[in-house]
């Protein structure tokens, strides 16, 4: 399965991240570093629908996405229509880099989104060091004590989770997290088919005052008016924002719908 050869991969990157940079250098530099001190939950929590606006070059399903945008553009665009920003730092699946990110994070004060397969407590501090305001939990492939560790981990650095789910039992463990956001990514992390229903279905679940998070999957104004009507709080849009000649237009479009 794909998310079995990610993972794979991400153990693999992650030794030669270590023979870089320590553990015990990169905490130490995490525990000194501000981050980008923005909210990503107060960015979700505003009146209306919230965007999260994506940067990223590839991915498993979509394969290298033509980019309409070069990233300083993009970002650009994105600071005056989006909420937060999405960026992918996985390597060889989606072509990310965390450089990228910090690139980001010099040109913006919007929150970023470190979006990565986060297995390892080295990826945490190295999201702190590079400036991410929240870190991406896939409970897919995380256990629950995993869950709990690396939860508190990203909230005693001063970052926000969104945690992720597909299914009504991992909706079931993140509500027994407690996770102040949660989404629903209607793409199925195994075989890569979307399902927009996910969301309106698992958005049942989720209580009041918690932020719900739809991602992946969202590419016309049809899809926009199905979410929005299963109280979804924020869109996370990679595909539609990297392939649109306006990406500004396009977000301020779907806000108003």
């Amino acid at each position: 399965m794909i998310l079995d050869k990610i993972v794979e991969d991400k153990k693999r990157r992650l030794a030669e991240h270590k023979a870089r940079i320590s553990e015990s250098e990169m905490r130490r530099m995490a525990e000194e570093s501000k981050g980008g001190g923005a909210s990503f939950r107060e960015a979700l929590s505003k009146p209306g629908i919230s965007i999260i606006g994506e940067f990223k070059k590839a991915s498993p399903s979509l394969g290298k996405i033509d980019s309409k945008l070069e990233l300083t553009d993009r970002i650009a665009v994105y600071n005056d229509s989006v909420d937060a920003v999405s960026c992918l730092t996985e390597e060889d699946h989606f072509l990310g880099n965390a450089e990228y990110l910090k690139e980001i994070r010099r040109i913006t004060r919007l929150p970023i989104l470190r979006k990565d397969f986060m297995i390892e407590e080295y990826q945490f501090y190295e999201a702190k060091v590079i400036g991410a305001d929240a870190i991406l939990l896939i409970a897919a492939i995380l256990d629950d004590a995993q869950m709990i560790d690396f939860y508190a981990l990203a909230r005693e650095l001063g970052m926000d989770a969104l945690v992720e789910t597909h299914n009504e039992q991992e909706m079931e463990r993140a509500l027994r997290l407690d996770a102040d956001i949660i989404g629903v990514n209607n793409r199925n992390l195994w075989d890569f088919s979307i399902e927009l229903d996910t969301a309106r279905r698992l958005s049942k679940m989720v209580p009041k005052g918690k932020v719900f998070v739809a991602e992946s999957g969202i590419v016309s104004d049809a899809d926009v008016r199905f979410l929005k009507e299963s109280r979804v709080d924020a869109f996370l849009i990679g595909r539609a924002f990297m392939e649109a000649e306006n990406p500004r237009e396009l977000a301020r479009r779907w806000k108003a719908l």
